[in-house]
């Protein structure tokens, strides 16, 4: 088995691997990654590491695919030296993508700044530079979507006033990585748009936002003709939540649209789950008060004028 190698393992591994046709070996390595994607089970980071410096480019590609939520540090400047340097602009393009995880990483201080510091620097450049393919700007505007930066802000107005409608879904996207309300409006109403990609990445942002106002048009999207705008529509609605949207996903499941019911009730649990945690907090929180009341309680009083005695 490829997963989890062991160092004896990994080496025979490498000592073969580029003795096998490029073909087997892109189909290999998409193959993996599509594992990892449907199950935790499997750990293909050796391998993942090993497709980083594999002369196909599409190996390459799949491997910084793999890697997303890796948190190995070091995997930082290979990643930056993919982004600068790579002729494939399909690879720099998974760089600027797979360097994503590390900018959220950084943003929720899982990371120190300090780490992640170089990498912001590699993906404003990238988005900076008018002589790069448009694939690989976009996704480093996604990538920086996540940070909380204003400079941040300014890059997704940039993004979103770019004459590439690819462009401009990619800023809609990291409006909604950027979980910042300012982006409400735009989002709402760019789900009425006439492009499907765009109202597609309207549907995620909307719910990466969990901007309330946008339950009303999801639901409508639910019934969109595009394939794919229906299940984002039904996961955005499990991320909002609230009575409505609740009532919206019950129905899907009492409707004849089988093809969403596994993608309902995935929403309805979310939407649960986080019903249950704002229910916890909010009974710590009464009884944090309670506390603080029984505390102030049993206060004596004082006597301003015993204290000047």
């Amino acid at each position: 088995s490829l997963s989890a190698l062991e160092p004896a393992g990994a080496q025979q591994v490498r000592s073969v691997w580029s003795t096998i046709p490029a073909e087997r070996r892109r189909a290999a390595m998409r193959h993996m990654v599509e594992l990892s994607e449907e199950t935790f089970e499997v750990d293909f980071g050796t391998m993942y590491r090993l497709g980083l410096t594999d002369p196909s480019p599409d190996v390459r590609a799949a491997a910084l695919d793999g890697l997303w939520e890796d948190d190995d540090l070091t995997l930082i400047p290979q990643m930056i030296h993919l982004l600068q340097t790579d002729e494939s602009e399909h690879v720099r393009a998974a760089a600027a993508g797979a360097l994503g995880f590390f900018m959220y990483a950084g943003e929720i201080e899982e990371v120190p700044a300090e780490r992640v510091a170089p990498a912001v620097t590699a993906l404003k450049t990238a988005f900076s530079r008018a002589d790069e393919a448009v694939d690989v700007r976009r996704r480093a505007l996604e990538s920086l979507g996540f940070l909380n930066f204003e400079e941040v802000g300014d890059l997704i107005r940039q993004g979103y006033t770019h004459t590439d409608p690819r462009m401009r879904q990619s800023a809609v996207f990291a409006m909604g990585r950027s979980a910042d309300d300012r982006w409400g409006d735009i989002v709402m109403a760019e789900l009425d748009a006439d492009d499907p990609a765009m109202r597609f990445q309207a549907a995620r942002a909307a719910g990466e936002l969990e901007w309330a106002p946008a339950v009303r048009r999801l639901i409508e999207l639910i019934d969109d003709d595009d394939e794919e705008i229906p299940y984002m529509a039904v996961w955005a609605l499990g991320q909002i939540g609230g009575d409505r949207a609740r009532a919206a996903l019950t129905a899907v499941l009492d409707s004849d649209a089988e093809h969403l019911y596994e993608e309902a009730e995935d929403a309805l649990a979310e939407l649960e789950f986080k019903g249950d945690n704002l229910d916890f907090m909010m009974f710590d929180l009464d009884e944090a008060e309670e506390d603080e009341w029984v505390l102030d309680a049993d206060e004596p009083d004082v006597d301003e004028d015993d204290d000047d005695a």
